[in-house]
Parts: structure tokens; C-alpha cells; sequence
């Protein structure tokens, strides 16, 4: 009886929310239609082609919109974003905090730490590439082509060698895989899909081990309190919350932040 009495309180739940969304796909509609109305002086033709004199058709206008989706994804990927943000939940699941820092102070310190390590890149692409183009002295190929190859040395830079090896390969690329004591960086000429996934898996391999790093001496904080609750007869007392304080305590005596930020920094040559 109760279990008819869940699924029928349910099944109105489901009919309210369907009724709800569904007058406000009428609502919308109604709105846009009589913002087209309103306004038939304001078109846009997706269907012009190369007839149109240069104006942008379907399949272009759709690959842009694509790309700018994409764009904020890619950039994170190419940056060091991928390495601090890893590590500094790392971080938190070390400390047992479970929601503090909260994700929201993680994101924007991943962010403004990014853009302190990647000024020197940003830099360079301003005055190697922005500033030409924008003075009209360089085409926007050339000013592409300028503004990519910083990104990759960076990128090439943090990439291990087995990993670059490793997408050369399965790519079946010309070009030929990298040798014991050859420079890393005369692959420049890479493109961005053999540069990106390797560097990704390099970023993965590096923030794993510093995340391994992170947990040994907290992980030695809760054997040491575990088993003193024990020796003590304390077996109901859950050790976490003992340690709690203790590991909370050890981070800021030893100027955790500083020494995480200082560390993270300076991992990338």
C-alpha cells in the first residue's frame, strides 16, 4: 500500500515537472516567434555558399560555432591547468577535508597560478603574433602559425619522451621517433594532434606522482593515530577525526601552500 502510495506521489511529481517544462517550450516559442515578426527586416542566410561573395555558409558557421564551444576545453588542455588542478585535489583528499578548500577556490587558484606560468607564452605570442597582425605587417596564417609554435614548445617541453613516441607511432607519422639525446623541441613542426594528446599523458603521469607524493605523510599520520586508538582500547572512535587536526596542523607548521605553490611552479621547465 505505501509502496502504491511512493510510486502514484511520484508519477504526479513526473507529470507536474513534464507540464512545467512543456509551457515553457510554448512560452519560448512564442517569445521567438514574435521576436521574428516584430522584426522581418533581420535575416540570416545559412545557406550561402561561395555564390554569396565571401559570406560564411552552413558548414562554416557551424564548424565556428564548434570551435568557440570547444575553445575554453582545448586551452585548459594546452596549458598547465591540467597539472595544479589535479594536484591540488590530490590535495584535499589527502587532508580529509572532504569540501574545503571548496571547488570554486580550486578552479580560480588552478587559474590565476595557469596564467602566472604561461605569461612568458602569452608574451611571446603578443609580440611575435598579435602585434604584426594587428599592425597589418603579417597575413592571419602567418600570425596562426606564430602564435601556435610557442604553445607547442611549452607543450613539448613537459612531454616525456615515451609518450611522444608513443602518438607518433600509433599516428603513423612520417616523421621519425624521437632518439636518446635528440632535443625534444626540433618537433615543433608536430602538429597539434600528436603534440596534445602526449602532453596530456605526460600532465596525467606527473600530477599522479605528486599526488602519490602528497599522500605519504599524511597517509603516516593516520597509521600513527590508528593504531594508538587501538592500543588504547578506542576501537569506536574513528581515526579520521582525530587526525583531522593533527594533519591540518603539520600543513600550515610546514608552510604546506607555500611550499605546494613554490613546487608546483617550478615544475615546469
Amino acid at each position: 500500500m505505501n509502496t502504491r502510495k511512493v510510486s502514484r506521489a511520484e508519477l504526479k511529481k513526473h507529470l507536474l515537472f513534464f507540464t512545467i517544462s512543456l509551457l515553457m517550450v510554448v512560452v519560448l516559442s512564442f517569445v521567438l516567434c514574435t521576436i521574428t515578426y516584430a522584426a522581418p527586416g533581420i535575416s540570416i542566410d545559412l545557406n550561402a555558399g561561395e555564390d554569396a561573395g565571401g559570406t560564411m555558409g552552413t558548414i562554416e558557421l557551424l564548424f565556428l560555432v564548434a570551435i568557440l564551444a570547444l575553445a575554453p576545453s582545448i586551452l585548459i588542455m594546452m596549458t598547465s591547468f591540467t597539472r595544479i588542478i589535479i594536484v591540488l585535489s590530490f590535495l584535499r583528499n589527502a587532508l580529509g577535508t572532504q569540501q574545503s578548500p571548496p571547488n570554486q577556490i580550486l578552479v580560480g587558484l588552478a587559474l590565476f597560478l595557469t596564467l602566472f606560468i604561461m605569461s612568458p607564452v602569452v608574451s611571446e605570442i603578443n609580440q611575435t603574433a598579435y602585434i604584426p597582425y594587428k599592425e597589418g605587417a603579417i597575413t592571419q596564417e602567418v600570425a596562426t602559425e606564430r602564435a601556435v609554435k610557442p604553445i607547442k614548445v611549452f607543450m613539448l617541453k613537459q612531454t616525456h619522451k615515451k609518450d611522444l613516441n608513443l602518438f607518433l607511432s600509433i599516428s603513423k607519422s612520417p616523421v621519425p621517433q624521437l632518439q636518446e639525446g635528440q632535443s625534444i623541441e626540433a618537433f615543433t613542426e608536430l602538429g597539434l594532434e600528436v603534440i596534445i594528446p602526449s602532453f596530456i599523458t605526460s600532465e596525467l603521469k606527473r600530477a599522479f606522482t605528486m599526488g602519490f607524493l602528497l599522500f605519504i605523510p599524511f597517509l603516516i599520520i593516520d597509521m600513527v593515530v590508528a593504531s594508538t586508538l587501538m592500543s588504547m582500547g578506542m576501537v569506536m572512535l574513528p581515526p579520521a577525526m582525530i587526525s583531522l587536526p593533527f594533519k591540518i596542523m603539520m600543513f600550515v607548521l610546514v608552510d604546506g601552500w607555500g611550499l605546494l605553490m613554490g613546487t608546483l611552479v617550478k615544475s615546469f621547465r
